[in-house]
C-alpha cells in the first residue's frame, strides 16, 4: 500500500488520505527522495525496490531530485483539512513541498494586526530658545489616619 500510495505522491505530487496513512507515507518517502539526489545505479536500483514503478522512479530521479537539491530534509508537508462524513477520519493533503505553488510565492509579507493597540505618544517638543512653562501642581490634603482605632488597641 505504501509503495503505491509512494508512486502517487511522486507523479501527482499531491495526494488526498487519511492522516495516519499520511504520516506513514511521509517516512516511507523521504529517504526515497533523500536516495534520488544522488543519481547511481546503485540508489536507483534501491528505490526501484521500494518503488516497482519505473515512470515515478524517472519522475523522482530527473525532475524531484533537481527541485530538492539544496533543501536538508523536510521534502512533505501535510495540511489537515477536517474529518471524513461517514466514518470521521481526520484526513489530510500530504504535498511535496517545492511543488505547492501558492506556498513558494515571494510576495511582500505584510504585518499582521496584533490584538492589542499600540498607541504612540509623542511629546510636543518646544522649540530651542523657549522655556515650557508648567503650571503649579496642587496638593490635595491627606485625609487624616483614624486616631480612634490606633488608642483602642
Amino acid at each position: 500500500m505504501l509503495s503505491n500510495m509512494a508512486s502517487s505522491l511522486i507523479k501527482h505530487k499531491r495526494i488526498f488520505t487519511t492522516l495516519a496513512k499520511a504520516k506513514a507515507l511521509r517516512k516511507y518517502v523521504e529517504p526515497l527522495v533523500t536516495k534520488s539526489k544522488d543519481d547511481t545505479t546503485h540508489s536507483r536500483r534501491t528505490v526501484f525496490a521500494s518503488l516497482q514503478d519505473k515512470a515515478a522512479i524517472t519522475e523522482l530521479f530527473t525532475k524531484i531530485s533537481e527541485k530538492v537539491e539544496n533543501r536538508p530534509g523536510g521534502y512533505t508537508r501535510i495540511i489537515k483539512t477536517g474529518n471524513r462524513l461517514g466514518d470521521n477520519a481526520s484526513m489530510c493533503f500530504i504535498e511535496l513541498v517545492d511543488y505547492n505553488e501558492n506556498m513558494l510565492k515571494t510576495g511582500k509579507k505584510t504585518a499582521g494586526k496584533t490584538r492589542r493597540s499600540r498607541k504612540k505618544t509623542v511629546a510636543a517638543k518646544a522649540p530651542e530658545g523657549t522655556v515650557k512653562e508648567s503650571k503649579p501642581v496642587e496638593k490635595v490634603a491627606e485625609a487624616p489616619e483614624n486616631e480612634n482605632i490606633a488608642e483602642e488597641a
